[in-house]
């Protein structure tokens, strides 16, 4: 046999270590095999915090963007002109109805009224000239002594002087008007702002406003709803939008501040407008507050919610419950037998710490809230209830 041909046979015999490695390989990876799937079977259930679905009386309420705004609001202007003679109030003052806010410089003002006063005189004393000599006219022409000309004249004489006690006597009366502008007060209760004059300016109706007073307390809240809200509003509560404001069925209005605090008081609906706004489709509306805390402030902007008249059962879970995927919204669920469904649910608005379930779960169902991470669906676990149950 030659070289190579030995070598060939040499390379096909397989060497006896080999051989006894692969067998005890073999039989004892044979053997663990039963361990480890014993091992699996014998895992403990993960351990998980549940929560019950439950039901709750819920009051619905829309929301809405709202504004405050003053029923009395007013910028003071000077409605004479003159030297501004006092200032009586501070910046920011609160004011009551008939409060002397400014006084101008009354002297032009009371030589007016005064000259004024002359004329009348004046012009009384022409009257009562022209009828004595009406009254000498009238005799003299009965006794054929003058021309009935004569007499026309006088007549028309006396008619011209009793103008002129007229036009004097109106003048009086622009005069002494004129003179109480000179004082200026608080045309109704409110706080004023920021005074923009000084004593010693020149001040008068061409001229800015003196300040602005503005009413605090009540105040009114306006904010609009489409059409759609504002039908569904009338039908559930049985009323037409004229009586609206007067009915013991208006709905309760409350608000939230600017700084996202709700207002400790509730309002009432006290006008609503008499159509739609064809730009925005929608109608407005206005709640009147007490606003004694004096938080609304004219202007502010503010969210506005419109409860329903009767609340409504609903079934909530807490929101620690609830998770997303590409589908969208859905709970664990644990079922009698321990074990875990993915449930798919419509939720509604928060209540608190907790949602509402529109669809897809029942009261009493339980869902997981704690030790999501460690289960899936179809696999068994070892539910706990969460030491603080929602809805207690």
């Amino acid at each position: 046999m030659s070289l190579a041909s030995r070598l060939s046979c040499f390379r096909r015999k397989p060497h006896v270590s080999t051989i006894l490695w692969s067998a005890v390989l073999a039989t004892g990876l044979g053997a663990m095999q039963p361990a480890l799937a014993q091992d699996q079977s014998d895992a403990p259930a993960p351990k998980v915090s549940i929560a019950a679905a439950y039901t709750q009386e819920i009051t619905d309420e829309a929301v809405f963007i709202g504004r405050a705004d003053a029923i009395d609001k007013v910028d003071i202007v000077a409605r004479v002109s003159g030297f501004l003679d006092s200032q009586n109030v501070e910046d920011g003052a609160l004011v009551q109805e008939g409060d002397l806010l400014f006084t101008i410089e009354p002297d032009l003002y009371e030589a007016t009224l005064e000259a004024r006063k002359a004329d009348l005189d004046r012009a009384e004393a022409n009257l009562e000239l022209a009828k004595v000599d009406l009254a000498r006219k009238e005799e003299l022409y009965k006794r054929d002594a003058t021309p009935e000309s004569e007499r026309d004249i006088a007549r028309a004489n006396e008619l011209v002087a009793e103008a002129e006690v007229k036009a004097a006597n109106a003048a009086i009366q622009q005069a002494e008007l004129d003179l109480s502008y000179t004082k200026i007060h608080a045309p109704f209760t409110g706080r004023i702002g920021r005074v923009e004059t000084s004593v010693g300016d020149v001040v008068g109706p061409s001229n800015p406003p003196l300040v602005n007073l503005v009413s605090e307390a009540p105040i009114y809240v306006n904010f609009s709803l489409n059409e759609k809200q504002f039908t569904t509003v009338l039908e559930k509560i049985g009323e037409d939008p004229s009586s609206l404001p007067e009915s013991n069925k208006s709905p309760v209005v409350k608000v939230t501040l600017p700084n996202g605090t709700d207002l400790d008081e509730t309002g009432k609906i006290v006008f609503v407008d008499n159509r739609i706004d064809p730009l925005t489709g929608a109608i407005t509306m206005r709640a009147e507050f007490n606003n004694t805390g004096r938080l609304l402030i004219d202007g502010a902007f503010l969210s506005v919610h419109i409860e329903a008249l009767e609340p409504t059962l609903q079934v909530l879970i807490p929101q620690a419950a609830l998770q997303r995927d590409q589908r969208g919204e859905f709970v664990l669920v644990v079922n009698d037998k321990q074990m875990v469904e993915q449930r798919y649910i419509t939720t509604g608005d928060t209540v608190g710490t907790a949602i509402i379930v529109l669809d897809g779960l029942r009261e009493g169902e339980s869902v997981i809230v704690e030790g999501l991470q460690r289960v899936r669906p179809g696999v068994a676990v070892d539910a706990v209830v969460a030491s603080e149950q929602p809805g207690e």
